[in-house]
């Protein structure tokens, strides 16, 4: 009987044990009191969380990514002409992080980062580059192998007058990163090589967006043969087919009424786990997150839009069960957690929240 018991409460603590994983914030650290990147022990079906760690004195990590060895995370610091690129050592366990090194970002204000095997890759908004670094054996960054400079310009003057490279994004086949401009109204594509030094990336070929959109961040459809563009001066969504790496637009849709007059501002862009659904968050005077259902042949029909309980949504991440939704509102100081039906994809406030400086990006990790 004994033995019996001591089983079954070691399959509780197990069970138990897999329900916990790691939450981890990129915040700005100029607006108010933060230490930068902070590591929550987050239970996804109790909603309970506690503050495990966090870094001190980094400045502005606004965007990470985590290494597939869940070892190493990898921070932009946004900090106009002084920004970098930060690598961190990062113990799940205790959720403790310890900076590696540090690069200069070789371009203003970084905003998005990406990571694989063998570089890192960096988005420069204000610089309007890409930067490529490599990886050392214990995660830490090279000096940059390649820097790319966009070029041009569009039609709003005031967020327009020079490229605005806001988001680096692997292919699901890791042949190409794409590359969104905001402000020259592009899309870059290159050709991905891993091993390439200074021609890790090749411009394979630019798709045009239409004029004053600003697209800001994609995201592919699971199945790898939709792509989903959202445009943050317009608050349009744009889904192209991606059928023998042709990009071909298929649908135009919009966060929007076509007579709202509110100042948009969207943000960010990201599917269900089950890839049935997409959402997307819109700042301005919205401060909004949509739902989306998506259909088979790529399509989407607007099912829901709702309030973010906030200002300033910017990105959000779903739960590892797919049935929560947790959105960080920047100017507002903290991360709403939302219910999410499974089969309608639909949000309910569950009123629990998260207070925390200025996030920006959230990323669940396991948490061992």
């Amino acid at each position: 009987m004994k033995i019996i018991k001591f089983l079954l409460l070691a399959v509780c603590m197990n069970a138990s044990a897999q329900d916990n994983y790691n939450l981890v914030i990129g915040t700005y650290t100029n607006a108010c009191e933060s230490k930068g990147i902070y590591v929550y022990d987050f239970n996804v079906n109790t909603l309970s969380f506690k503050e495990k760690n966090s870094t001190d004195g980094v400045i502005n990590p606004s965007y990470l990514t985590v290494n597939k060895e869940n070892n190493v995370i990898y921070s932009v610091n946004e900090n106009g002409d002084k920004s970098n690129v930060s690598a961190f050592k990062y113990t799940p366990s205790s959720g403790k992080l310890q900076q590696l090194n540090k690069r200069d970002s070789e371009g203003a204000d970084p905003c998005y980062i990406i990571n694989d095997d063998k570089n890192v890759i960096v988005a420069n908004y204000t610089g309007g580059s890409i930067t490529v670094f490599g990886k050392k054996n214990d995660g830490s960054l090279t000096d940059s192998k390649q820097v790319i400079k966009h070029k041009g310009n569009s039609v709003n003057k005031d967020r327009q007058e020079k490229a605005h490279v806001h988001m680096v994004y692997f292919s699901p086949d890791k042949k190409y990163v794409f590359s969104n401009d905001l402000g020259t109204d592009k899309i870059y594509i290159y050709k991905y090589n891993p091993d390439g030094d200074d021609k890790t990336l090749v411009l394979k070929e630019t798709i045009d967006v239409k004029a004053g959109s600003g697209p800001r961040h994609l995201a592919f459809n699971p199945n790898g043969i939709f792509i989903y563009l959202l445009n943050e001066l317009t608050a349009s969504l744009n889904v192209y087919s991606y059928i023998n790496d042709k990009v071909e637009l298929i649908q135009e849709t919009s966060l929007t009424t076509k007579d709202c007059t509110d100042a948009n501002g969207a943000a960010h862009i990201s599917f269900s786990n089950d890839g049935k659904y997409l959402y997307a968050t819109n700042r301005g005077e919205a401060n909004t997150i949509t739902v989306f259902k998506v259909h088979s042949n790529g399509m989407l029909n607007q099912v829901q839009q709702i309030g973010t309980m906030g200002e300033g949504p910017r990105n959000f991440v779903i739960g590892p069960a797919d049935n929560y939704l947790l959105l960080a509102n920047q100017n507002s100081n903290n991360i709403i957690i939302f219910k999410r039906d499974k089969t309608t994809g639909l949000l309910t406030d569950t009123g629990k929240k998260i207070d925390i400086c200025s996030p920006v990006c959230l990323v669940f990790t396991p948490n061992k």
